[in-house]
């Protein structure tokens, strides 16, 4: 009797232990992310992770862009963090300074996929610390969209300059009907500003925006819109889908976005669309280099899942899906071969800005920027509420105080 019970008692622990071992796997992934393109191939991606990976449930939910972070931050603070979420590099240093990214370093060392990425992504995107908590999913880097109908009709070429470029815009503004430029001056428009403030001697580090260099680059670019009128006057309000339906739809000649918005601009205009790298206001040109990575959040309690997830993402064919959905550009090596999502022109544009491509510093700094500090005074600016010296001796105090 005593060793039948042993064996009932073992049976009993062992099928309790597979039944641990079984829930373990069953782990649900909390991922977050942001698409605009309502042509959005999550639930095929999902789907077939889930038939590799049937241990582990997917939960992805799509975040409206303009409160993604806000909602992020505030789901970290409050102990709802997703288990993984796209991130960009501005988000890096302060998310690193709440603890709130686990480093995966020694995983993308062991993972099979390493060896197929984009030559200098992982550097580009390592932590204020050296160390890395990001696994890039895909890039661009911004240009300058024209209208080469129009320039050629008014005998014009595509700006290589400031001087050219505020000649064309002048030249092309037939107000009310037609603006020269499509301005950002919402959340996310920094990159369009730096172009023509950072390429005329501004930078983002202490004592750099409010040399006179800067201060007058900055005035520059304000009177764009206060003096010339080159800008719609929905400007300082304008955010992504203001400026690319304006574009669009002729109300505008020219605006800077990156190669992820040529084939819904192609669709809208055809060849009368075109692309070219940005002016250059100073000794060298500035763009942006584009980030969105993923990662996976610290306080999450299925870490081997959401890597198996997010890495999953970054994959040959499974990246080329994702990114054919984000318009912007797969970060393998094997989907490059065959990159046949864009039109050769903007990927010319895109490659011919790569040598002058930059990110901002990161520091903490860095994220008040592009989210409250920049928008809201550069709103400020543009409607004459604050000085262009003002503007930049508030970002200067955003910098100086971290």
């Amino acid at each position: 009797m005593k060793k039948s019970m042993k064996k009932f008692l073992a049976a009993c622990s062992l099928a309790a232990g597979l039944a641990l071992a079984g829930g373990a796997q069953a782990e649900t992934v909390r991922f977050w992310y942001h698409f605009d393109n309502p042509d959005n191939p999550m639930s095929k991606l999902v789907e077939k992770f889930q038939t590799k990976n049937p241990g582990i449930k997917i939960e992805a939910e799509n975040i409206p862009w303009n409160s993604y972070y806000d909602n992020l931050y505030t789901s970290i603070v409050g102990g709802n963090a997703p288990d993984a979420a796209m991130v960009k590099l501005f988000a890096q240093p302060r998310l690193v300074e709440m603890g709130a990214l686990e480093p995966i370093g020694d995983r993308i060392e062991k993972w099979a996929g390493k060896a197929d990425l984009l030559d200098n992504l992982l550097n580009l995107n390592k932590g204020p610390d050296s160390k890395q908590y990001y696994l890039p999913i895909q890039y661009v880097v911004l240009y300058l969209y024209y209208r080469p109908d129009l320039f050629k009709a008014a005998g014009l070429e595509p700006p290589k300059t400031c001087e050219e470029f505020l000649n064309a815009a002048k030249t092309l503004t037939k107000a009310p009907n037609q603006y020269g430029f499509g301005f950002r001056g919402g959340k996310g428009g920094w990159d369009q500003w730096g172009t023509f403030v950072f390429s005329k001697g501004a930078k983002f580090e202490k004592g750099g925006l409010t040399t006179p260099e800067a201060i007058a680059a900055n005035q520059w670019l304000i009177d764009l819109h206060r003096v010339h009128k080159v800008f719609p006057p929905s400007a300082p309000n304008d955010g992504f889908q203001e400026i690319l339906g304006a574009f669009k739809g002729g109300k505008t000649a020219m605006t800077i976005h990156h190669i992820g918005s040529s084939a819904d601009i192609v669709k809208a205009l055809g060849d009368k669309v075109s692309a070219a790298p940005v002016p250059k206001c100073g000794e060298k040109a500035w763009t942006s280099y584009g980030d969105e990575s993923l990662a996976v959040f610290s306080s999450s309690s299925a870490k081997d899942a959401a890597w198996k997830w997010i890495s999953f993402l970054a994959e040959a064919e499974n990246n080329v899906l994702f990114n054919q959905a984000t318009g912007q550009l797969t970060v393998t090596k094997s989907g490059s071969k065959d990159w046949k999502l864009h039109e050769q022109r903007f990927v010319d544009a895109t490659v011919a800005s790569l040598p002058f491509a930059a990110v901002l510093p990161q520091t903490s700094a860095t994220a008040d920027f592009v989210n409250t500090v920049w928008p809201t005074s550069m709103q400020q600016a543009l409607t004459g509420q604050i000085s262009a010296e003002q503007m930049m001796k508030e970002i200067e105090t955003l910098i100086a105080s971290q």
